[in-house]
């Protein structure tokens, strides 16, 4: 495969990252499809890369396990169904390792956005600042936080460490 192909599959994850936070930061919701063109994406990008299928196996188990994690704290109440999606095709490309890393950045991710919320939320802040719109939504306290923020910035995050950059041929 030739290695502008390799980057343009490469980059496919950032970019879908950066779509499902935006897509949950304007309406609360993260499309099935973005979630199921990470995964379709990984398996192209897995095939350009020449990803060992043992390593594919352990990518694949990481996704797995995160899908099941996803549908438990959906069930429970504390994420959305579309930010388990969301999570679970994440870990697909991070695997392990890579998944420990990718989780912890986004629980960090999500913790500073939390707490931009809860800023954002005060009264005395709304009253400065008249939020409209999906800012607007977003910033009235009380309203759900859209997770899907955090788990894309936590795979922005960890994108630069994966092991997807050293699968690039560095020459052009």
């Amino acid at each position: 495969m030739s290695a502008a192909l390799q980057a343009c599959l490469v980059s496919l994850l950032p970019i879908l990252a950066i779509m499902a936070a935006l897509k949950d930061l304007t309406s609360y919701t993260i499309p099935n499809w973005i979630s199921l063109a990470l995964a379709g994406a990984f398996a192209a990008t897995a095939v350009a890369t020449g990803l060992p299928g043992s390593t594919v196996g352990v990518h694949v188990a990481a996704g797995l396990i995160a899908l099941l994690a996803g549908i438990g704290l959906f069930a429970i109440g504390w994420i959305g169904g579309g930010d388990a999606k969301l999570l679970a095709a994440c870990c697909l490309w991070f695997g392990w390792p890579g998944a420990r890393d990718f989780l912890l950045d986004t629980a960090l991710a999500g913790g500073g956005f939390a707490l931009f919320l809860i800023a954002s939320r005060n009264q005395m802040v709304r009253a400065f600042v008249p939020f409209t719109g999906w800012a607007g939504r977003l910033t009235t306290p009380g309203e759900p936080a859209p997770y899907g923020v955090a788990i894309a910035l936590g795979a922005l995050i960890a994108f630069p460490s994966s092991e997807w950059l050293s699968y690039l041929h560095t020459s052009y």
